[in-house]
């Protein structure tokens, strides 16, 4: 099992960059892969994305482009399973708020005896023609991704950033303004300070922070502030921004 990301994020400790996909559209994966990204995240949490959808969209990826992850909806094992079958090479899990859900996020997504993830002859072991190959290695490179959104995220992220397994502690920018009481200001101080808080928690205990920017603005300030896994708005937003670049022309 190659994941390349993996590599360049824990190993070589470097910045990659790539985008969400919330369209749930074919045609736009295979788009994407002619881009420079190291990544692309499918999302199944917001967008309306259909198991065949999520798996056709991960082949795409697979078959030679930016590293395939999905952010699921909710910690649980099904999607979690259904994503990393398919042939995803990571998983993000939302609004994970202490060790304890960061914890179950690694033991869905790993085999036992770290966690408890069912085998199966699905997409990612080619349908069980390397399966021994991919059980051995799964979950050494499996990438783990938690969002920290809220408060309570917040006060516990030393103790998040700590839990074995997760590699990866991505900011969502607005909902944790949200849940700052700052509606949609994104570049408050306090919520500058709060992303500064999470970079330094990856910091201290080896783990990669991450976070979504959508304009210039916030992609120099992510990068000033130690943020190496970033994802440059999404495709919605390529779109209607080019949209309104043609129109203004």
């Amino acid at each position: 099992m190659q994941n390349p990301l993996r590599d360049r994020l824990l190993t070589h400790r470097e910045v990659a960059w790539g985008t969400w996909v919330s369209s749930s559209s074919l045609t736009v994966v295979d788009a994407l892969r002619s881009l420079d990204l190291s990544w692309v995240m499918i999302d199944t949490e917001h967008a309306p994305v259909n198991p065949e959808t999520l798996a056709a969209a991960i082949a795409l990826l697979a078959a030679g482009g930016p590293t395939p992850l999905v952010r699921v909806g909710t910690v649980d094992p099904y999607p979690i399973k259904q994503a990393l079958d398919a042939g995803a090479r990571g998983v993000l899990a939302p609004l994970v708020a202490s060790a304890d859900e960061a914890r179950r996020c690694v033991s869905f997504a790993k085999y036992p005896p770290v966690g408890v993830r069912g085998a199966a002859a699905a997409a990612a072991s080619r349908y069980g023609l390397e399966l021994s190959a991919y059980l051995r290695e799964a979950n050494d490179r499996t990438i783990v991704g938690v969002q920290i959104e809220t408060r309570e995220a917040l006060d516990h992220v030393e103790e998040i950033a700590s839990v074995p397994g997760v590699d990866l502690l991505f900011v969502g920018p607005q909902d944790l303004t949200l849940h700052l009481g700052l509606g949609d200001q994104r570049t408050h101080p306090r919520v500058r300070e709060a992303m500064a808080q999470v970079v330094r928690a990856c910091e201290a205990h080896g783990k990669v922070p991450g976070t979504l920017v959508v304009n210039r603005d916030e992609k120099r300030a992510a990068t000033e502030l130690g943020f190496r896994f970033i994802s440059l708005a999404s495709d919605l937003r390529f779109l209607l921004e080019g949209g309104r670049t043609f129109l203004a022309w």
